[in-house]
């Protein structure tokens, strides 16, 4: 008696709980949609539904100096595309399903040199899957032409596709082998021959890295240097490697360790540059570490001597040093290719979807005619701070603020969604269309358990009910 006149007190004095009703539960339900759905529609309204080389064209770029190329494996869609000095579309071609590297041919100033693959059906590789042709083709971009050099058909096995050859002259190509058995080799295109191999398997362990044997290296990148010595990018290893064709792998030249992605997070696209150039040093597009960086070798060991990000890098794979001093980056995620000066300022950038390689014709194949990060001079530079290492100004800190949230998202995740999502989604409508997703999700859980309890205890509730007044009834005729 006294308990239940306390709780009646209670309520009264307005201490009851409150429980909001399905009707406001539904209506939060639609107010936090449409505030996740905002920025997904403006990154729609904003890059549109499709990229092609009429809508790059129409893009407002500062002058660079030279034609730029740049390559795509993203987004469903390959392409490559020659730009010039203010963005205006001189040659784009997406006939191929995934264009990997790209590099200056002897042929010509005008002529580059790329690799391109394409999904072909199982019996192109007498296959129980789907088979990948991987080719490697001859461009001039002046008269458009087209000159198949080389070709490779087999299973498709995750990332099956060759991404990157060295040409060598006298028709022969250093292929980055990416399929099992991984590795690298040297083929004579005139006779398919195979004339030198070295498989990944003599010096790493079926347990580093990716699956095994799926994609177990992800071999990306390869570059003879000009001593004869083979630069390899193993990127499920976090490493770059060195190989002397006679005597295999040079382990104390290792930059990198399997998992100690303070140095290496599955980069893409080293480039070694000479010690007439300043080294020995290697610039890295570090990819899951969000940054191109550069190591000096210096007493048997590589030291870190620059980096570069800013708050909107997301996936770099490509960075090459030019001879003016500058480096120019592929910024996968960000879609954008950008150009950043000895003070680190960005002084040229161009919208481009997922771009994969980059190359500025006449400044030499990728970084042969750059000089180290050392010997210019150049200082780190990260997100958040500017070059004399000051903060920015309040919109910097807010913009900072939004990706920092962003980088919350582990970063492999993040790259996985941002490759695999339509090329206009950004990495805050990626994270937006994620909530919304999950706030999705929910709501239909508590339609269901309203609809369950409904069906489920609604009816015996009632039954219970009639039966109560039947027994008070007979109760009632009893007295």
């Amino acid at each position: 008696m006294d308990g239940r006149k306390s709780d009646t007190n209670e309520e009264s004095a307005g201490y009851r709980s409150y429980v909001p009703s399905k009707r406001v539960i539904r209506i939060a339900f639609v107010l936090v949609l449409l505030v996740l759905s905002a920025p997904i529609a403006s990154a729609y309204l904003q890059s549109g539904t499709e990229w092609s080389s009429a809508r790059m064209e129409n893009r407002t770029v500062p002058p660079a100096n030279g034609v730029t190329v740049v390559t795509s494996d993203a987004y469903g869609g390959g392409r490559i595309g020659a730009y010039g000095p203010s963005g205006k579309t001189l040659y784009y071609n997406d006939s191929h399903d995934f264009y990997h590297d790209v590099d200056p041919s002897a042929k010509g100033e005008n002529t580059v040199l790329y690799v391109a693959s394409d999904d072909v059906s199982k019996s192109e590789c007498d296959s129980s899957v789907k088979c990948r042709r991987s080719v490697v083709e001859r461009l001039n971009l002046t008269t458009g032409k087209i000159t198949r050099i080389w070709s490779d058909v087999r299973p498709s096995r995750g990332s099956s596709a060759i991404h990157d050859v060295d040409y060598l002259g006298n028709g022969k190509l250093l292929v980055a082998e990416i399929n099992p058995p991984d590795g690298v080799y040297i083929v004579d295109t005139n006779t398919d021959n195979i004339e030198w191999y070295w498989r990944a398997e003599q010096n790493f362990s079926h347990a580093s890295g990716g699956n095994f044997p799926r994609d177990w290296t992800h071999i990306n990148n390869v570059q003879q240097l000009h001593d004869g010595r083979i630069a390899v990018s193993v990127r499920n290893q976090d490493q770059v490697i060195f190989l002397n064709r006679s005597t295999g792998m040079k382990s104390n030249w290792t930059l990198g360790a399997d998992d100690r992605h303070e140095t290496l997070f599955e980069q893409h696209n080293p480039d070694y540059i000479n010690e007439s150039n300043g080294g020995p040093a290697l610039l890295v597009a570090d990819s899951e570490n969000n940054r191109a960086v550069e190591y000096q070798r210096s007493n048997g060991s590589w030291n870190r001597t620059w980096a570069w990000s800013d708050s909107k890098m997301q996936w770099p794979r490509d960075a090459d040093r030019l001879p003016n001093g500058h480096t120019l980056i592929t910024d996968s995620n960000g879609d954008r290719v950008l150009e950043v000066n000895k003070q680190n300022e960005i002084v040229w950038s161009m919208s481009f979807p997922g771009p994969y390689e980059a190359e500025r014709l006449g400044t030499g194949d990728e970084s042969t005619n750059g000089t180290s990060a050392k010997a210019l001079g150049l200082e780190p530079h990260t997100a958040g701070s500017t070059t004399d290492g000051t903060s920015y100004v309040v919109a910097a800190m807010a913009e900072q603020a939004v990706h920092t949230g962003i980088n919350l998202l582990p970063p492999r995740i993040l790259h996985a969604l941002l490759f695999v999502f339509p090329v206009w989604i950004t990495p805050v409508s990626a994270i937006a269309a994620l909530a919304l997703a999950g706030v999705v999700v929910l709501w239909l859980l508590f339609e269901l358990h309203w609809a369950s309890y409904t069906l489920s205890f609604s009816l015996p509730v009632r039954l219970s009910r009639e039966s109560s007044d039947t027994d008070s009834s007979d109760g009632n005729a009893e007295r």
